[in-house]
């Protein structure tokens, strides 16, 4: 550990934050003298300590531990590099629309990949009223069921989250010419592009 390194990240952190040394120190039981010193460099928080310290400065405990916070890539503006990520504990279903880490349940997600073969359920829509009515042939089991929908058009993404049992199927604004991402716990990602009338 580069105690410099960190002490500096930690010292911007806080000054970001609008905290003062007192305030991470009453925050974390210990002196301000000890959060001087990591400023300084001259020590690193205890093991026990950084759990809470990454939550006070709402910052990633690893790259703390690293000495410096690595920034995501600007957001391009294009939708169409849409990603899509699922907790494998949970089943959050979380979006980044450009480069990101996400992470839940204490763990790093990886983006998911789009699956295109045999497993790939088919789709009906139905123009009613001003909306699309999307019909999935997918069956909805505990075990075995559509996790989300997400429709993406232009610069805007309808996600309609599902759960077993329910039936499988979506009502989503009339705006043709999207693309239609379909979730499956079991076969994952696949995308249906939804045609111009």
């Amino acid at each position: 550990m580069d105690c410099v390194k960190i002490g500096r990240l930690i010292a911007r952190l806080r000054r970001e934050k609008g905290l003062t040394q007192q305030d991470i120190a009453q925050a974390l039981n210990i002196s301000n003298k000890t959060v001087s010193k990591w400023e300084c460099g001259l020590g690193c928080p205890d093991v026990s300590l950084w759990a809470d310290l990454s939550v006070i400065l709402e910052a990633d405990m690893a790259q703390m531990m690293e000495g410096e916070i690595t920034l995501n890539r600007p957001d391009t503006g294009n939708i169409n590099k849409i990603r899509f990520y699922v907790c494998p504990s949970c089943k959050n279903v979380l979006v980044s629309t450009g480069s990101s880490s996400i992470f839940c349940c204490g763990r790093k997600l990886e983006q998911l990949v789009l699956q295109q073969d045999e497993n790939t359920p088919s789709i009906t829509v139905e123009v009613i009223d001003v909306d699309y009515f999307i019909t999935i042939e997918h069956e909805m089991t505990r075990d075995h069921y559509i996790l989300f929908a997400a429709y993406v058009k232009s610069d805007m993404v309808f996600l309609t989250r599902m759960y077993p049992e329910q039936s499988a199927a979506v009502r989503i604004p009339h705006m043709p010419g999207g693309k239609l991402y379909l979730y499956c716990v079991k076969h994952g990602l696949t995308v249906y592009s939804i045609p111009i009338h």
